[in-house]
């Protein structure tokens, strides 16, 4: 059984990606120096076009400078309609890590093929509503699973607790296949549900308004990994 190999894409601790989404933009390279001293280990960049989504954010000449800003991986998950046109391109910007939704893309086999060639890790994004089964027959062809805890496109939303339930069987799902993955949750997430999600089989996890709207920034980043560490060692 190959299960050494299957848990290989599994970071051996928990990994915690701010969301830039809930920055100050006038600020990136400033709040990017802060995340990374306080021992984040992903920059999570929420690309919108106000289509897929109803919010437009920012797009690959942002990601090209914050490529020169810092050493972290930057974690481009794309909220956008016809994610093939731009995904590899975004891997020619810097990105190290593409998602893109199951839900945006009907040739999603084509579209991850695309972002693995241009040498970025290629993930599938599922929102709220959309069954983790819906990923059987592509297992093998993404690194990474997001899940959506919330409806994307707006910071700040509050957390679908129905999530951890999803979570629990994409890890069975990655177990019985023995293929390697690994689990990524993003919105609402903060202290109160950190480490139930790593217990549940998340790896990654994307705070934003944890983060950045904390009143210590620098210490939220501590007590969310310290959360996760309870939920790994669980």
């Amino acid at each position: 059984m190959p299960m050494s190999h299957s848990l290989s894409l599994r970071p051996a601790s928990p990994l915690l990606a701010p969301s830039l989404l809930s920055a100050d933009f006038s600020r990136l390279g400033e709040d990017l120096r802060m995340i990374e001293s306080a021992g984040a280990q992903v920059v999570h960049v929420d690309v919108m076009d106000g289509r897929f989504v109803p919010n437009i954010t920012i797009g690959l000449p942002v990601v090209e400078s914050l490529r020169k800003a810092t050493t972290l991986p930057l974690d481009c998950h794309l909220m956008i309609v016809e994610p093939l046109r731009y995904a590899a391109e975004f891997v020619k910007a810097g990105a190290d890590w593409v998602s893109i939704h199951q839900e945006a893309d009907p040739h999603l086999h084509r579209t991850l093929a695309a972002i693995r060639q241009a040498g970025g890790k290629a993930g599938v994004v599922l929102n709220p509503g959309t069954p983790v089964e819906t990923l059987m027959d592509l297992v093998g062809d993404f690194d990474f699973v997001l899940l959506m805890s919330v409806n994307p496109g707006f910071g700040g939303q509050s957390f679908i607790p129905r999530v951890l339930d999803k979570v629990k069987r994409l890890d069975t799902l990655r177990t019985e296949r023995g293929v390697p993955f690994f689990i990524q949750v993003d919105g609402g997430v903060g202290m109160k549900n950190a480490a139930d999600l790593i217990r549940a089989g998340a790896d990654c996890l994307v705070a934003g308004n944890a983060v950045f709207k904390a009143e210590e920034p620098k210490r939220a980043v501590a007590g969310l990994l310290e959360e996760m560490l309870k939920g790994r060692t669980a």
